[in-house]
């Protein structure tokens, strides 16, 4: 896949720019759903990625872009569901992630914040 330019509040992928947290599941571009992480949003002081969300976990690595200062929070159990699936998790800012998405293979997905 193509990353074009990442700024703050908006990402481009494959030509097409993107205003909202974007999921990429073996080559589709989907707007994250976040509602099912929203009940978390007091205890981490900002809404996580969960496992109440539709994580795109047929891959060999996940990469999960944490937003432009890499404060989007990663709960346990996705960590811990990673390892028992065997998927490499990477975690990082969105920028830092795309450069790992750059070189990844194609058996990569991945979810990236576009904020904070």
């Amino acid at each position: 896949m193509r990353y074009g330019p990442f700024r703050f509040g908006s990402i481009e992928v494959e030509g097409k720019t993107y205003e909202h947290d974007v999921v990429i599941d073996r080559g589709r571009v989907r707007k994250r759903r976040k509602g099912p992480s929203k009940p978390l949003r007091a205890r981490y002081g900002h809404t996580p990625l969960s496992l109440a969300e539709d994580i795109p976990w047929k891959c060999t690595c996940l990469v999960v872009g944490s937003g432009a200062e890499g404060a989007l929070p990663v709960t346990d159990d996705v960590v811990e569901e990673a390892k028992r699936r065997d998927v490499h998790l990477v975690v990082a800012p969105t920028a830092q992630a795309l450069e790992e998405l750059r070189e990844a293979s194609p058996d990569t997905n991945a979810i990236l914040h576009v904020t904070c």
